[in-house]
């Protein structure tokens, strides 16, 4: 299907622009959302007559979301989750999550608009793009953590899993040497003699 723009789409071309798309893109996505018009010969003449104010109330939106983005670009975000003794999470992140830490913190964004290319699966440090405008994105840090505490460690650097995991070990090394039965060998000569 034939489509103009109506304004930039990633990987699909700039404002005004008539490109061939597949169907159901062009009636699920860009369409419904007024991203696009079909390329018919009353809509090439109604863009026309268009053209200057949609590049009006584009830039005015850009401008708005370069302001936005000044203030947003490279905040980091904390993120408590519960998770497993190895940093599993249960459940995972996604961006309703993200958009509803970011509103917490003073920002207005939509789900939409988060990233996440990979599913956050897992407690750590997380760089995500937000996209407040097709020409304008931004990158933040989540910092997923179990506790308040644990996020700030995370994000002073420390590897909150390997110190973990080294508590256990010495736990697990503490519970063989005192296994159940085996006492001291001075204890156990005494109890012998006892008997």
């Amino acid at each position: 299907m034939q489509v103009i723009l109506l304004e930039r789409v990633e990987k699909l071309g700039q404002m005004g622009d008539e490109v061939r798309v597949k169907d159901g893109f062009a009636r699920n996505f860009l369409l419904p959302k007024k991203k696009a018009l079909r390329a018919t010969k009353a809509n090439r003449e109604y863009f026309q007559t268009q053209k200057a104010q949609l590049e009006a109330h584009n830039l005015e939106r850009r401008k708005d979301a370069e302001a936005v983005a000044k203030k947003l670009d490279g905040q980091s975000f904390i993120l408590i989750r519960q998770a497993g003794d190895r940093g599993q999470l249960y459940g995972s992140v996604s961006p309703r999550d993200v958009a509803a830490v970011v509103e917490a913190g003073g920002f207005k964004i939509d789900r939409n608009q988060v990233q996440i290319s990979q599913a956050i699966k897992a407690i750590g440090l997380f760089a995500l793009p937000v996209v407040l405008h097709p020409e304008v994105r931004v990158n933040i840090t989540v910092n997923v953590a179990r506790s308040e505490d644990e996020a700030e460690r995370q994000a002073r650097g420390e590897n909150v899993l390997a110190e973990r995991t080294e508590q256990e070990e010495a736990v697990a090394a503490a519970e063989e040497m005192f296994e159940e039965g085996a006492a001291p060998a001075g204890e156990a000569s005494e109890e012998a003699a006892e008997a």
